[in-house]
């Protein structure tokens, strides 16, 4: 008889261990969540230059070529490509922006991506100026930078160079960075 309690007691823990492990997996069970993939078209439009401008030329700079690097890589929507413009705007001086209108100026983007995507080229990888790199001066009386990047684009297997300079003026009014020109740099 006492080997039929022992049994019944062994039984009764198992049991009561199965179901509270029954639970504990049922509790934290979450299910299969659908994994949300974001193109890098809607990486560069999901930022907030209003909450989260770059802080540092480089910063702005490497912003600004993500955008490119989407403009004439990735695949997007008419609107995607007017909400890139957009922000490219917001990261241009207000001297440089008012160069042409908005509607100039997507009108002029588009024709330049066409070009590009017409001679096959795509941007590979582009490298920025190392923080300490950064050449800072001023210029009738406000803080500007110089900083270089180099564009490596690809035309079908070749991958060529391209190097520019960006010169970035600090507003007085809010202390960002933007961006007032920029110009292919000759190879030497």
């Amino acid at each position: 008889m006492k080997m039929g309690k022992a049994k019944k007691v062994i039984i009764i823990i198992i049991m009561v261990a199965l179901v509270g492990g029954y639970y504990f997996y049922l509790s934290n069970f979450r299910g299969e969540q659908d994994e949300i993939i974001v193109t890098a078209v809607q990486d560069v439009l999901l930022r907030d230059l209003d909450n989260d401008y770059p802080p540092t030329p480089r910063e702005v700079l490497k912003y600004y070529s993500d955008i490119t690097k989407c403009l004439y890589n990735e695949d997007y929507t008419e609107q995607q490509l007017e909400q890139m413009a957009d922000k490219l705007l917001a990261l241009f001086d207000a001297e440089l922006a008012e160069n042409n209108s908005r509607e100039q100026y997507i009108m002029d983007l588009k024709n330049e991506v066409k070009k590009f995507e017409e001679n096959g080229y795509t941007i590979a990888s582009y490298t920025t100026s190392r923080s300490t790199d950064v050449e800072e001066f001023t210029e009738g009386g406000r803080k500007c930078a110089r900083i270089y990047c180099t564009y490596s684009v690809k035309a079908g297997v070749d991958i060529k160079s391209s190097k520019q300079v960006f010169i970035l003026r600090r507003e007085t009014e809010t202390g960002r960075w933007k961006i007032l020109g920029f110009e292919l740099v000759d190879p030497e």
